[in-house]
């Protein structure tokens, strides 16, 4: 399998580069730095490359040396805390062209390299249906991003695009060792996900052939409390 993950070098895009790259599979792992894309596909067999979403008129060039796509994960995010009082435009303007119009424009550039037994799955994250203060445009690109799962699994047909909406990720760089016994005691499972168990939901989009057009939330039930 040829796959390629968008975002791969760190989090649980890492984590989903190294699960391929295990099983034999030919992986490239993309970061905005060349050195760290390198580096960290080496420790896990897998290729690396440097490509910037927020600078999406560079993309195509930078995946131009891909032959082939079985799987694409787009899994690169960039964390922006920006309120409608106190809105910064220049931030702003990075997340919602990073996440919409930088994710479009890789589907676009690979698009030629993809065929009717292709997957992938795109990020967005449960900040959509629970913002939190400073979140206006998180919520907000990650509601553009079920709707971006709709409109390529309608137009991209047979190809297969699929959505994964994390909560808060307990083990995950970001958020461990941050003070959530609130969002523990919201949450049904008891706990909080952790990166391999979102991981494992990206493998089974990928490669289900009967899931298709799915947002697939992966919280441990924090929406139902």
């Amino acid at each position: 399998m040829s796959v390629v993950v968008v975002g791969g070098s760190a989090g649980i895009g890492l984590e989903v580069a190294r699960f391929f790259a295990d099983l034999g599979d030919d992986v490239l792992l993309t970061s905005r730095d060349a050195g760290r894309a390198e580096r960290v596909a080496k420790e896990v067999g897998a290729r690396g490359a440097a490509l910037d979403l927020a600078q999406p008129e560079t993309i195509a060039d930078a995946l131009a040396g891909v032959e082939r796509v079985d799987h694409l994960v787009l899994a690169a995010i960039e964390r922006d805390h920006n309120t409608a009082a106190e809105y910064v435009i220049e931030r702003a303007l990075r997340l919602v062209t990073l996440k919409l119009v930088g994710y479009t424009e890789v589907v676009h550039a690979l698009l030629p390299k993809m065929h009717a037994g292709s997957s992938m799955v795109i990020f967005g994250g449960q900040a959509m249906q629970r913002p939190y203060p400073g979140s206006t445009t998180v919520s907000t690109v990650n509601g553009g991003v079920v709707g971006l799962v709709h409109t390529l699994a309608c137009e991209l047909a047979p190809i297969r695009v699929n959505g994964i909406h994390p909560g808060i990720v307990g083990d995950s760089p970001y958020w461990e060792g941050k003070p959530l016994d609130a969002v523990v005691a919201r949450t049904p499972l008891g706990r909080l996900a952790v990166m391999n168990e979102v991981r494992d939901a990206v493998v089974f989009l990928l490669r289900n052939g009967a899931i298709n057009g799915v947002n697939l939330p992966v919280d441990g039930g924090w929406l139902l409390k």
